[in-house]
């Protein structure tokens, strides 16, 4: 391309370039003398430029408050078209939504302005400020698009909000401190809106205005030397503000100090500037911000309220709200992008003293664009209930969906969740859909479908709408009663009242209405039960009919049947096994000597002396079985009895002095039962002093010579009497103390069919049930107190589940499951 073909078409699209694009291509053509890289950038600039004269777009620009007739541009000739053709091809001209600025003069082709332009009134305070226009022609029909940017003057001074200013600032500040003024507002935009502020020379208050590249900069009064109310206690100054346009424009208020005394802290923000960025189109009462300003003062001096300062405009009060004791800063009304998109708003926080002292900060809230327009669902023609035994295809309802949006916003996809339902969506037509059944149905495994239709856009952020669906399935009669369990194993105590509710059985149906309507009997085949048990048709209760009788009746075995009332009707069976527990009905039996045969002690006996034991016996098993010794009256009984062994032996040693003399004693014997059952027994024991046996045996020696022999006889015969018991206690001893060694070292010992648990006797000890009798083992101990008696029960058979485990009876009558080793 030679410079001469560059210089025509960079003529040609001259006039179409806007402001900017016109500065960089005039840097391109400057640089283009330097090197080669230059002018292709200069070559693809024009060729931008030749691609949107062809595609209709115009741009001109024209300063606002310009005179009617003001030349904006020969929109003919860069439209390409001849000024002969204009009304021939019924050239038109529509503004969109504005009023009409522009007019086109159809003798010259020439765009001119029309109306008076304000770019305030027009644009507000966006930078960028533009009327677009759309050229019709005929002929063939061509659409032509005209953008005129609107330039910014400088026809509006800044203006202050109050004539007067008053300020009460506390002679207790230090220099330094820092007072927020109302700022002045200038219409203008850009260089014509930066206000600068000065203030009347005086020797306390110098101004602040921040910094130079914040153009809504508010003044800030900063005191630099100490206020003396009884000196000075008013001042009077002047503040102007000179915005940046040429002419410059000022106003002016006057600021009115009044010094006063009171709270030393003011409320302090933790930051200046807040920056928060919000979407538009938020509900009203949206949390945008919560400030918090902390006062260091106590009591009512310490309390804050919050308030807008007196510069935020008030159209902005109409948007947000603060909350004077909280500080949230809310919605309150519509928030437009397209309206304002930067918010300044300056918060005051205002301590309650006497004077009130307050500090200030800035919240700038940036309003974020937003797709505007959510699609919408509609359902139309929903078919249910669906029958569960539907087959894959049915229609279930009619969908359409539409969205107000054009282009990518209005392009919507359409999807059912959750995923994995048997319901899919198929397109018949361009934003319609058919719910269809995708899978067979199940009503029992789920009798309703909560569906959700997602429709979203393709817009940036994307909208999206729902609608749910309920889709409930219809019953068919497919399921049999069943019951929880394979079998039930149900303990039931002995002497029970007839008529006793032992146990309610419960099947379930999937099923509903008559389908799921279950009774219940009894399937006597096995056993004649009809005399023990019966159960209830419609509730499934168990009942004893009769008193059951362990002895007679361990066990009863039965089928019990359920059965639906659907068509045709189906049933399902459970083995329920009913075992009989025994009761502590059975008073403990007491053997051995009596009162009428005393046992004969010889005094004086040291103390832990063995003289007896009572032996007893209950016809019970378990704890019921278990008995426990006590004697009546111990409070001062020179006598004690083994708690499970029933020995009787001396508590205390016995003298001489206390022979002569035949002692009863009341022993009573308990179970472990509940209720507890219990027998007495009297333990009769002579004491017989020592003395007395030898001054008894020296008179028989004097007084009958001859009879020598026979008392040398019967001395023999006693001594003999008295070794023998000897040996039989000492062994007695040592099969105890080897029974002993024997339980610690082997736990388990084998029992008839199973093995017997050995448990130690004792009060908190714990006792495995039997539904056999129990075996005592008792020992003798000369030990006090010590634990003598051992309890060895007989095995149960166990009873297992069908998953093996063990089925065990608890303390509260309770059925648990353990697992084997």
């Amino acid at each position: 391309m030679t410079k001469k073909e560059h210089k025509e078409i960079a003529l040609c699209c001259w006039r179409v370039l806007s402001f900017q694009e016109m500065e960089v291509v005039q840097l391109a053509m400057v640089a283009w003398q330097k090197d080669d890289g230059a002018k292709r950038l200069l070559q693809l600039i024009l060729l931008h430029t030749a691609w949107e004269v062809g595609s209709g777009q115009l741009h001109y620009s024209v300063l606002e408050e310009s005179q009617h007739g003001t030349f904006v541009g020969r929109i003919a000739q860069d439209l390409g078209l001849e000024v002969s053709e204009l009304v021939p091809r019924m050239f038109r001209m529509v503004s969109k939504g504005q009023e009409e600025h522009f007019q086109v003069n159809m003798q010259n082709g020439i765009l001119f302005v029309n109306s008076r332009i304000d770019r305030e009134e027009l644009c507000a305070k966006n930078l960028d400020c533009a009327i677009h226009l759309e050229v019709i022609v005929d002929k063939p029909l061509r659409v032509f698009h005209v953008e005129v940017e609107i330039k910014d003057i400088n026809d509006n001074a800044p203006v202050f909000s109050l004539h007067e200013q008053d300020l009460a600032i506390s002679e207790s500040r230090l220099p330094g401190s820092r007072f927020l003024l109302a700022g002045a507002s200038d219409a203008d935009t850009a260089a014509n809106a930066l206000i600068t502020y000065k203030l009347s020379p005086n020797d306390y208050f110098v101004l602040d205005s921040g910094s130079e590249e914040d153009q809504s900069r508010s003044p800030v009064l900063v005191l630099k030397a100490p206020l003396d109310r009884e000196e000075t206690p008013l001042h009077r100054l002047l503040l102007m503000a000179t915005d940046g346009g040429k002419p410059q424009l000022s106003g002016t208020v006057q600021l009115v100090i009044n010094v006063l005394d009171a709270n030393d802290n003011l409320p302090v923000f933790n930051q200046s500037v807040y920056r928060v960025k919000l979407l538009e189109n938020a509900a009203n009462g949206t949390l945008v911000i919560k400030l918090n300003a902390t006062d260091l003062d106590e009591g009512i001096n310490k309390e804050i309220s919050y308030f807008f300062s007196n510069n935020v405009p008030s159209s902005f009060t109409k948007v947000f709200s603060i909350n004077s004791n909280t500080g949230e800063l809310r919605v309150f009304g519509k928030v437009d992008f397209e309206d304002v998109n930067l918010y300044d708003l300056q918060i005051v926080a205002e301590d309650k003293g006497n004077p009130t002292l307050s500090g200030h900060c800035k919240v700038r809230i940036e309003v974020l664009d937003m797709n505007d327009n959510a699609p919408e669902v509609m359902v139309s023609s929903l078919s249910v209930p669906v029958p569960e035994n539907s087959p894959p295809g049915t229609v279930v309802a009619l969908i359409s969906i539409s969205d107000r949006d054009s282009g990518a916003n209005g392009q919507v996809t359409c999807s059912v969740w959750p995923s994995g339902l048997p319901f899919k969506l198929t397109s018949t037509f361009k934003n319609y859909y058919s719910l269809v059944l995708a899978e067979p149905l199940d009503r029992e495994q789920a009798a309703e479908y909560n569906l959700v239709v997602f429709a979203q856009d393709q817009g940036d952020p994307p909208l999206s709408a729902s609608s749910s669906l309920v889709v409930p399935i219809s019953d068919v009669n497919d399921n049999a009663p069943t019951f929880a369990q394979p079998s039930y194993t149900i303990f039931v105590k002995e002497n029970n009242p007839p008529g006793t509710h032992i146990f309610t059985m419960s099947a379930s149906d999937p099923d509903v209405a008559e389908n799921a309507l279950v009774s219940y009997w009894l399937d006597e085949k096995q056993w004649p039960l009809s005399s023990y048990i019966s159960v209830h048709s419609e509730s499934g209760k168990l009942y004893a009919l009769q008193p059951l009788d362990y002895e007679e009746v361990k066990l009863l075995e039965f089928q019990v049947r359920a059965k639906d009332a659907g068509l045709p009707s189906l049933c399902g069976n459970v083995t329920v096994q009913v075992f009989v527990l025994d009761e502590n009905d059975n008073t403990p039996a007491v053997s051995g000597p009596t009162e009428d045969t005393p046992t004969l002690v010889k005094v004086p006996v040291a103390a832990g002396h063995v003289v007896g034991k009572i032996h007893a016996l209950d016809a019970d098993s378990g704890y019921n079985a278990w008995l426990r010794y006590e004697l009546y009256d111990a409070s001062s009984s020179p006598w004690r009895v083994g708690v499970y062994s029933g020995e009787i032996s001396t508590a205390r040693p016995l003298e001489e002095a206390e022979g002569s003399n035949i002692q009863s004693l009341l022993v009573v014997v308990k179970d472990h039962g509940k209720p507890v059952l219990s027998t007495t027994a009297t333990f009769s024991v002579s004491l017989v002093a020592s003395a007395q046996v030898a001054q008894s045996d020296a008179r028989l020696s004097r007084t009958v010579g001859k009879a020598k022999p026979l008392a040398d006889t019967a001395n023999l015969y006693l001594i003999i009497a008295i070794c023998s018991v000897s040996s039989l206690f000492l062994l007695v001893i040592l099969v105890y103390v080897a029974l002993r060694c024997q339980s610690q070292t082997k736990e388990e010992m084998m029992y008839g069919p199973g093995t017997a648990t050995l448990v130690c006797a004792s009060e908190v000890g714990s006792w495995s049930y039997s539904n056999r009798h129990s075996h005592i083992l008792a020992g003798v101990s000369g030990e006090p107190g010590a634990k003598s008696d051992l309890m060895v029960f007989s095995p149960n058979i166990p009873v297992l589940s069908e998953s093996g485990k063990e089925l065990v009876l608890n303390a509260a009558g309770q059925v648990s499951c353990i697992e084997p080793l």
